[in-house]
């Protein structure tokens, strides 16, 4: 993998740029699609390619090795060949999944075991193992293991979780430069970024991964219920110590203004279920801001979602037609609120590289943060 800075603005801090994978090459800011468990759903792979012009997507280590499991996926010939997917794919290590099955897990220095959502069964996950796990998925960009905090939580707590994240890494990392890739191409892995809201933590974790070298770093823990502006503040902090010619990639997050806002503070590359999510849910975003498509108000509204919209679909259906869809659990209004979404938060992260490189980001940022938020 290879990381290419093409422009910076004046204070150095917004970027764009272009990532080498044996996939193919990424854009950066980019967006990636969760394709959780080798697929993003409601979305054909067809629609991801050629509607929108998806260059990366994410899959879950947790979910792949669970189910189909890493026999099938070895035996396809990797997670690429097993998808019909030929661009690039990240997979998350599982240390979210994890955190989030709090009744179900134990955590030591060891590792973490857990029992499977699915059927109740148990499996241990160890630094050693995610890598092991990862090489056998094939995805081009690999995570470490590492440890989610909650929110909210005391110092001592997260204290704690950053020393065992920091013990995992290295463990994950020495593992790493033992083992190879097994399809014929090169794997990479980011170290991540842990400790809650605590600049303390933060700063010594950034500082901890830097001695790892990688072709990039991820900030982890965050978007996890705490207020907005204390996300902003350890993304700022974080990135100031992030050497600039490596990727930043914050995991989880967010709404479009979360990732304008990021964008302007130096991250690279973003990931999170909202858009398929909330689609299918009924929320739609748009560049003059949300819509809650189940509303009444939409019932004889036959406009398209957003006129100025890039995604084919808003061109096809009306808001009054996709309302009655998704109101009547139609499969149709999934897909088509999907397709949408997914297309304004692609657009979205390539009009901002567009003004970083034309060079008028900040006026551009400041303005569609308002009309992105705003509840139409």
């Amino acid at each position: 993998m290879r990381f290419e800075l093409l422009t910076r603005s004046a204070d150095c801090r917004v970027r764009a740029g272009r990532i080498w994978t044996a996939h193919g090459e990424i854009k950066t800011p980019v967006f990636l699609p969760v394709g959780t468990g080798g697929t993003v759903k409601a979305v054909h792979q067809r629609e991801l390619k050629d509607d929108l012009q998806s260059r990366i997507i994410l899959g879950n280590t947790y979910h792949l090795y669970l189910r189909p499991g890493t026999d099938i996926i070895r035996e396809a010939g990797g997670i690429h060949r097993f998808m019909n997917w030929d661009r690039a794919i990240l997979t998350d290590s599982g240390g979210y999944q994890v955190f989030s099955l709090a009744d179900r897990r134990k955590i030591s220095a060891e590792g973490a075991l857990f029992s499977s959502h699915i059927d109740g069964s148990r499996h241990h996950f160890t630094p050693e193992n995610i890598v092991e796990i990862q090489r056998l998925i094939g995805a081009d960009i690999m995570m470490v293991l590492d440890e989610c905090t909650a929110y909210p939580a005391d110092h001592n707590t997260a204290e704690k979780s950053v020393e065992l994240t920091h013990q995992w890494l290295k463990r994950g990392m020495e593992h790493f430069d033992r083992t190879s890739p097994l399809y014929g191409y090169e794997q990479d892995i980011f170290p991540i970024v842990q400790g809650s809201v605590f600049h303390d933590l933060r700063k010594a974790s950034a500082y901890e991964v830097c001695k790892y070298a990688a072709p990039g770093y991820a900030i982890g823990g965050l978007a996890v219920g705490e207020p907005e502006a204390q996300m902003y503040e350890m993304v700022d902090l974080v990135t100031e110590i992030l050497p600039e010619e490596k990727v930043r990639y914050l995991m989880g997050v967010g709404t479009p203004a979360n990732l304008l806002e990021a964008v302007s503070l130096g991250i690279d590359m973003f990931d999170c279920v909202m858009p398929t999510r909330n689609g299918r849910n009924g929320m739609l975003f748009t560049r003059n801001g949300i819509i809650n498509i189940r509303n009444n108000k939409w019932k004889n509204d036959f406009t398209p979602v957003d006129p100025e919209g890039t995604c084919f679909a808003d061109h096809y259906y009306s808001k009054a037609y996709l309302r009655h869809l998704v109101i009547s659990n139609e499969i149709l209004g999934a897909q088509i609120a999907s397709l949408h979404n997914l297309s304004f938060y692609l657009w979205l992260m390539d009009e901002a590289r567009n003004r970083i490189l034309e060079g008028d980001f900040h006026p551009w940022k400041n303005e569609m943060v308002k009309r992105v938020t705003i509840r139409l």
